[in-house]
C-alpha cells in the first residue's frame, strides 16, 4: 500500500512544474511588452537597450510573481487552525534553503551583469562616444573635430551649428541610416543631451567638447530634452530632432544656408519676459536666461520650400 507522503509527491511535483512553466511564460511575455511601453526605437543603439530592459523586466517579473505566489500559497494552505494557539515548531536553520536563496539571486545578478556588459560592448562597437573630451572651441562656426554638427547647450536653449554648410538652427536635423557626429558643448553649467527615441544620454560639461555618434534608423520628428537639472527652466530646455532622408537633409541644409540670421526659439526667454512684465507670476528667484541664439532656422515652420 502506498504511503501518504509518496501518494502526494507526484501531484505536488507536477503542480510545481506547471507553476514554473506558467511563471516562465508570464515573465517572457512581460519582457516582450517592453517596446510597447517605451518611445519608438529610432537609432541603432535603441534595440540593444530595449533588449536589456526587456531581459531585466522578465527577470523582475519572475522574482516578483514567484515570491508573491509562494506567499499566497502559504497563507491559503499552510495556515494554523482558527483556535490553534500553540507554538510553532522551533527551527534554527535550514542549510539547503539558505544555499538556494543565496545561489538564485547570485545567478540572476550575474546574468544581468553579463548581459549589461555585452550590450555596452556592442554599443561601444557602434561608437556612440569619443572619450577624448577635447577643450571646447569658443569661436563661432569653428571646425568641429570628430563631428559634423556642433551642439551648444545654454541656460536654457539648444543651438545646432553645421559648420561645413554654414547653417545654424534651434532644431536638430539628421539624415537617416548615416552615422552622424555631434560635438557637445556647454556655455554655462552641466546639461544632459537626451533623445528618448535614441536611448542614448550624454552629459554636456562646460569647458569640454564631447563627441557623440548617433545613427538614426527611423524617419520622424522626435524630442531632445535636457536630462540634467540645470536651473529654473531646464524642463523647457527642449528642441525638435528631425530625422529625414539624405536627400531631404541636404536640401534642408541648402535652403537654410540662404536664410538670414534671426533669434532662435527659446521658451525660457519668452516665459522670463512674461515674468518681468507681470503676465506670469513666479514667486521664486532665478537668473536671466541666455539670449536666444541667432540662427538661420528658428523652428520647423520658418523654412520655406523652393518654389
Amino acid at each position: 500500500m502506498t504511503s501518504t507522503p509518496q501518494r502526494f509527491f507526484w501531484p505536488r511535483l507536477i503542480g510545481l512544474a506547471l507553476w514554473l512553466v506558467l511563471l516562465t511564460l508570464l515573465s517572457l511575455w512581460m519582457g516582450a511588452q517592453v517596446p510597447r511601453w517605451l518611445p519608438v526605437s529610432a537609432s541603432s543603439a535603441a534595440p540593444l537597450v530595449d533588449g536589456l530592459f526587456g531581459f531585466e523586466t522578465a527577470v523582475a517579473t519572475f522574482v516578483f510573481v514567484g515570491v508573491v505566489s509562494v506567499m499566497v500559497w502559504v497563507m491559503l494552505f499552510n495556515r494554523a487552525e482558527k483556535y490553534d494557539i500553540s507554538d510553532a515548531e522551533p527551527i534554527e536553520g535550514n542549510t539547503t534553503l539558505e544555499i538556494i536563496w543565496t545561489v538564485i539571486p547570485l545567478v540572476l545578478v550575474m546574468g544581468i551583469a553579463a548581459y549589461t556588459i555585452q550590450v555596452n560592448r556592442e554599443i561601444g562597437l557602434i561608437g556612440p562616444m569619443d572619450h577624448s573630451h577635447a577643450p571646447a572651441s569658443s569661436a563661432a562656426g569653428a571646425s568641429v573635430p570628430g563631428g559634423e554638427v556642433q551642439v551648444i547647450a545654454r541656460q536654457w536653449s539648444w543651438e545646432f551649428r553645421y559648420p561645413v554648410a554654414g547653417v545654424s538652427s534651434t532644431e536638430l536635423h539628421m539624415p537617416i541610416d548615416r552615422r552622424l557626429g555631434l560635438q557637445l558643448e556647454s556655455k554655462d553649467v552641466i546639461h544632459g543631451f537626451y533623445v528618448p527615441a535614441f536611448r542614448l544620454k550624454q552629459q554636456v560639461i562646460p569647458g569640454r567638447s564631447i563627441t557623440l555618434f548617433i545613427t538614426p534608423t527611423r524617419e520622424g520628428r522626435y524630442r531632445l530634452r535636457d536630462s540634467e537639472y540645470s536651473g529654473t527652466w531646464f524642463a523647457a530646455n527642449q528642441a525638435d530632432v528631425v530625422v529625414e532622408s539624405e536627400e531631404a537633409y541636404q536640401d534642408w541644409l541648402r535652403r537654410a544656408s540662404r536664410l538670414p540670421l534671426q533669434p532662435g526659439l527659446s521658451e525660457a526667454s519668452r516665459e522670463y519676459a512674461q515674468q518681468l512684465s507681470g503676465e506670469r507670476g513666479s514667486g521664486y528667484a532665478t537668473i536671466a536666461p541666455a539670449p536666444p541664439p541667432l540662427v538661420n532656422v528658428p523652428g520647423s515652420n520658418t523654412l520655406p520650400h523652393d518654389g
